[in-house]
């Protein structure tokens, strides 16, 4: 999962950006509105955490701008204003959710998976491929009844190639994917990651790697 952290408050918004990716998100930050709209022609994000008091481009434009865009993502409005009335004005504009500052970071959490989950192209919220389970929503992965013990990485790439199967990934996807703009593509981060995930899931091996096509879980069976 890809999200944008929108926020003028720069503690803040890095405070959040680094609670998600210990949660295994993949994240972006933008401190206004301008470079959230810029970010916006760059990257297809399924949840934007959007702080409605921004300078330059404001949030609610931002808002806007997300809700007229052909694949829209969904997006998460925070405020200092927690009022009724502010409610039913951020969800006005497009918004899909409100969320008042201060806030518990666990909430938070929790409403942004809750929110990939509504998208229409969302995948289903158990994804499994033969004897492999994984719960996006508990963040848990299990094999032959096995639970697996994976970082946050190899979680969000076990993640990305039960939602690309039957087909495959490319590294190049994987990092787009699992990673943030902050990931060094000439790096071999992405086939260090595969590795250590392999080894996780033990034998027979369900990751297949294809020079020149990529990565892809062999037997699929999403349900």
């Amino acid at each position: 999962m890809r999200v944008l952290v929108v926020d003028d408050e720069r503690g803040l918004a890095d405070d959040i950006a680094e609670g998600l990716r210990d949660q295994g998100l993949a994240v972006d930050v933008a401190y206004d509105g301008l470079d959230a709209a810029a970010r916006l022609n760059l990257y297809p994000y399924d949840v934007i955490v959007l702080d409605r008091d921004l300078p330059g481009l404001g949030g609610d434009t931002v808002c806007r701008l997300v809700a007229e865009s052909e694949h829209p993502a969904m997006v998460l409005m925070l405020t200092a204003a927690g009022s009724p009335a502010d409610r039913v004005t951020g969800l006005t504009l497009g918004a899909d959710d409100y969320l008042a500052k201060p806030f518990h970071f666990p909430e938070l959490v929790l409403r942004i998976r809750a929110l990939a989950r509504r998208r229409p192209d969302a995948a289903a919220r158990v994804l499994r491929a033969g004897d492999i389970e994984l719960d996006p929503l508990h963040h848990t992965a299990i094999r032959a009844g096995r639970r697996l013990d994976l970082s946050a990485k190899e979680f969000a790439v076990l993640e990305a190639l039960l939602k690309a199967s039957p087909g495959s990934l490319t590294p190049e996807q994987l990092l787009h994917q699992a990673w943030d703009q902050n990931a060094d593509p000439f790096t071999r981060t992405v086939y260090v990651t595969v590795a250590r995930l392999k080894r996780k899931l033990g034998e027979p091996q369900p990751i297949q790697a294809t020079p020149g096509i990529g990565y892809n879980i062999m037997n699929p069976g999403l349900s």
